[in-house]
């Protein structure tokens, strides 16, 4: 099937990375998923109209996504409405095809959702919906001169709301050993403020400036026990320790980290970051560190290859990749190999592909696969949607969930002709959601929440 336009949405819970085929091959629009409303100038901010706002003072956030799933649908919608309008992506979607992202283990009743708004609220012509981490073997991460993507590969995917240990053999995910860490960088952010806001400002309403301070400041230890000895025996002038320059909304000065023999003016409110710097970030590698009765990074890992066949197991060693935003700290990757080192077979070789930028990481392996001859063949399109309803998607997309063998009869029980589910039938204990408007893509959603 012929499209006029490719459009490719990394839809992630902090940011999503979206661009058009041809146009924005190299550097996606990168649109904060959020709708913002600034006590500052008492405006609302829906995505991308967020680098318009000047103060940050005490936003208050609606996420679309909750606990690493979309939960409220309006905000989702605001957001895509805006990325598809005139002021940024200016596409016709019903003359498009399109590639989106979703989450591992994504709910069944939230994947019908999503198969309702690409096909009934935008009327896309056709789509492609997957994790992120299955677009990865498409992309360059692990590619090597003269040599293809390897066959057997493990991808760690440290995002906003999890991290991932996802293996892929032959391109397709094996999800009987997928792992997950219930540590991202929101929750990264929220230790980071708590610390600060009981040992020095409160900053508990400052989710903005504290997440520059955790990118601007925080790094992982090589060393965590010869760090922490550091910061305790002189706590306020050492190495480690770092001054943070708290932003002035009201002279437009932003915040920023304290170069050595800066000078300070007195209106200069100081944050002194000790051993916060590495403390946080050490929750990816010890999330008993907080109560989380889950095992650090490395040890997944090595727990995830060794529910893989055995003949396998040494490929995988030698073929891990890092993307998302957590796997930008300083110190990340050393952090990493030293643990790994220790817990892998003493015959295998570990290697690690760190991305030259993770964040946009699976945008671009997403954007090699939509130029494929064979991407064609991957999507639903819209006659197929509007026969089989949700049934086409869950045909053609591999999940985590089995393939029912009844698939292939017709549309879903209890579908109506536009392919809506009844919504008095969907009883099924999963988390409730907000459901957007019928809008047909053209405006934004309401903006009030449903209860």
């Amino acid at each position: 099937m012929k499209t006029s336009l490719k459009i490719v949405v990394d839809n992630g819970a902090y940011n999503i990375k979206a661009g058009i085929i041809g146009a924005d091959d190299g550097t996606p629009r990168i649109i904060p998923n959020a709708v913002v409303r600034s006590k500052g100038d008492k405006t609302t901010y829906i995505g991308h109209e967020i680098t318009k706002c000047e103060d940050h003072s005490s936003l208050h956030y609606r996420l679309p996504f909750e606990k690493g799933y979309i939960t409220d649908w309006d905000a989702q919608k605001a957001v895509w409405d805006g990325m598809f309008s005139a002021e940024l992506l200016n596409v016709d979607t019903s003359e498009a095809s399109l590639l989106i992202t979703e989450p591992y283990f994504n709910l069944s009743n939230l994947q019908d959702i999503y198969d309702q708004f690409i096909f009934e609220e935008y009327e896309f012509q056709s789509y492609y919906r997957c994790t992120p981490a299955s677009l990865i073997p498409h992309g360059n991460l692990f590619t090597l001169p003269d040599l293809g993507s390897p066959e057997c590969m493990l991808v760690v995917d440290s995002g906003f709301s999890f991290t991932h240990v996802v293996p892929i053999m032959n391109g397709e995910i094996v999800w009987s050993a997928v792992k997950r860490i219930d540590v991202g960088g929101k929750l990264l952010t929220n230790q980071l403020k708590e610390l600060v806001s009981f040992r020095q400002w409160n900053m508990m309403d400052e989710t903005y400036i504290m997440n520059d301070v955790k990118e601007s400041c925080c790094y992982v230890s090589t060393d965590c026990k010869r760090d922490m000895e550091i910061c305790r025996t002189d706590p306020k002038s050492n190495a480690i320790v770092q001054e943070y320059i708290l932003p002035d909304f009201s002279l437009n000065r932003s915040g920023r980290v304290r170069q050595p023999g800066g000078s300070l003016d007195e209106s200069y409110q100081i944050l002194c970051m000790n051993n916060e710097r590495f403390m946080v970030p050490e929750i990816i590698f010890r999330p008993d560190d907080i109560g989380l009765e889950q095992s650090g990074l490395a040890a997944t890992i090595a727990t995830s290859i060794s529910q893989l066949p055995e003949e396998v197991q040494g490929m995988f060693w030698a073929n891990i990749g890092l993307i998302g935003g957590n796997t930008k700290f300083a110190g990340f990757h050393e952090r990493l190999m030293s643990e790994l080192r220790t817990l892998a077979p003493g015959d295998c070789e570990v290697v690690l592909y760190p991305s030259n930028e993770p964040i946009t990481e699976a945008y671009q392996s997403a954007v090699a696969l939509a130029k494929r001859p064979d991407f064609a063949q991957r999507v639903v399109t819209r006659a197929e949607y509007l026969e089989m309803g949700s049934n086409a998607c869950r045909r053609k997309f591999h999940d985590w969930k089995p393939i029912e063998k009844d698939l292939s009869k017709g549309r879903d029980p209890g579908k109506t002709k536009t392919g809506r589910a009844r919504e008095d039938e969907e009883d099924d204990g999963s988390p409730s959601v907000k459901r957007g408007t019928r809008a047909k893509g053209k405006g934004r959603a309401t903006g009030r929440r449903q209860v």
